[in-house]
């Protein structure tokens, strides 16, 4: 053995979960089709610099031509500007969701399994919220805090800030319970008995040891995540509770696009079709991260 290969730094393990996640085709396409949604929405509007809001009465509900690709909506404002508004919210609402519902749920997870005193009191929090009926609670919240958040915040704002809160509150059950299953099993090793056999506080152990050994599940469940929140403010928005009428979202230009679907079927099949690529892209790539962050897996 030579010195040079004496010398060669370890492999990052980072390399191994890649060499996995792109032997898998689902995943890789995946994020292919989320990457082009994310070059559509975010680098589109300089390229196709139409304003959403601009009425243009005398352009309503034409087809696709040069001048509107995918045509207008019935008060001559240009879909595929909508469509690339639209999708910065959806997106926006997704991934703040996702990011607090993931905050929440990896939080209560882990003080449920590590302190036993706790374990108790937040697992019949956890499936309390789990019994309530999601969407009956969903739009209670919205009928409730809506006019009071947009006063004080503004109809954007505001709105954004319920639907973000609400979907957030409502979807961080599932990740609880997997980062319990997971701190339960992990606490007990050895390399966390030892750190508490030298006296380190119980904030360190958990920040330094047990948090870096469940970003696996977390990864995995945070992708999911947006998929989760994605299609809850499409559904609250095509229900005509979410953003305002002129702030467009996916689910908003299907719920405008629904009266007019005899006529104008485009209206409602192009944000049906980017949220079904948004949703699927996210799915096939969260199935690509479980197998390649699982080490029983990886190699395989």
């Amino acid at each position: 053995m030579t010195d040079t290969a004496i010398a060669r730094p370890p492999r990052n393990q980072w390399w191994d979960v890649w060499d996995q996640f792109k032997t898998h085709k689902g995943a890789l396409f995946g994020s292919f089709v989320l990457l082009t949604v994310l070059g559509l929405v975010i680098l589109g509007p300089w390229l196709w610099s139409l304003d959403p809001k601009f009425i243009n009465i005398r352009a309503r509900d034409q087809g696709m031509s040069w001048a509107h690709p995918l045509g207008t909506d019935q008060l001559g404002r240009d879909m595929l500007a909508r469509i690339m508004a639209g999708g910065k919210t959806t997106l926006a609402v997704g991934l703040t969701a996702m990011s607090l519902s993931i905050l929440i749920g990896a939080t209560v997870g882990m003080l449920s399994g590590f302190f036993r005193r706790l374990d108790g009191i937040l697992m019949r929090l956890t499936d309390l919220f789990l019994a309530l009926p999601l969407l009956p609670l969903l739009l209670l919240m919205v009928l409730l805090f809506r006019e009071p958040l947009v006063l004080t915040f503004g109809p954007e704002l505001g709105i954004f800030l319920l639907i973000v809160t609400a979907i957030a509150l409502t979807s961080w059950m599932n990740t609880a319970r997997v980062v319990r299953g997971e701190v339960l099993t992990i606490k007990e090793r050895e390399f966390v008995l030892a750190a508490r056999s030298i006296g380190t506080p119980s904030r360190r152990i958990l920040l330094r040891h047990i948090l870096p050994s469940v970003l696996s599940p977390i990864m995995v469940a945070a992708t999911l995540g947006i998929a989760n929140a994605v299609i809850t403010e499409s559904a609250l928005s095509f229900l005509g509770l979410g953003f305002p009428p002129d702030f467009p979202t996916w689910g908003r230009l299907l719920q405008d696009g629904m009266p007019y679907i005899n006529l104008s079927p485009e209206r409602v099949l192009w944000p049906a079709l980017m949220l079904s690529a948004l949703v699927l892209s996210v799915n096939y790539i969260g199935d690509g991260l479980r197998d390649a962050l699982d080490p029983r897996i990886r190699g395989r």
